[in-house]
């Protein structure tokens, strides 16, 4: 499995990112790709700002954590937290912008020794967050053909 604290990852997920455009079509679902960018932003957000300190949600962490960093991709059309859907239209320019920042954020992140509990998945090794984190944006980005 990738992780984002790799160089090379990084590198070719940040020129994913890049490769989205306006003309950019879903292979599935319902986001559009300025939607999808900025849906994207908030799990990366949670591990830059390493501020939970919670245990995460008990029925998540038996049921779908290892889903989460593992080799096995994900689901077409798997649902998506309320909170975590854009009700509008996105500006994919500048959404697109937001997510390399963050991107950028949480690969410079690589050497941090301590990470708090994730909100939902509780515990998580440095490896792990890497991985969780390439693991949500390569479904996303293939989603739209990047």
């Amino acid at each position: 499995m990738k992780s984002l604290f790799e160089e090379e990852t990084y590198t070719k997920t940040l020129s994913r990112i890049d490769a989205l455009n306006k003309k950019s079509e879903r292979k599935w679902g319902k986001m559009t790709a300025g939607q999808m960018v900025w849906h994207c932003q908030f799990p990366i957000k949670i591990g830059v700002e390493n501020k939970n300190k919670g245990n995460g949600n008990l029925f998540v962490r038996l049921f779908f954590k290892k889903s989460m960093y593992n080799d096995k991709p994900w689901r077409k059309n798997l649902p998506t937290s309320p909170a975590l859907k854009a009700k509008e239209e996105k500006d994919l320019t500048m959404e697109k912008a937001k997510l390399r920042q963050l991107v950028t954020d949480f690969h410079n992140c690589k050497d941090r020794k301590e990470w708090n509990p994730h909100p939902l998945f509780g515990k998580l090794t440095r490896e792990q967050w890497g991985k969780m984190q390439y693991k949500h944006l390569d479904h996303h980005l293939t989603q739209f053909s990047v």
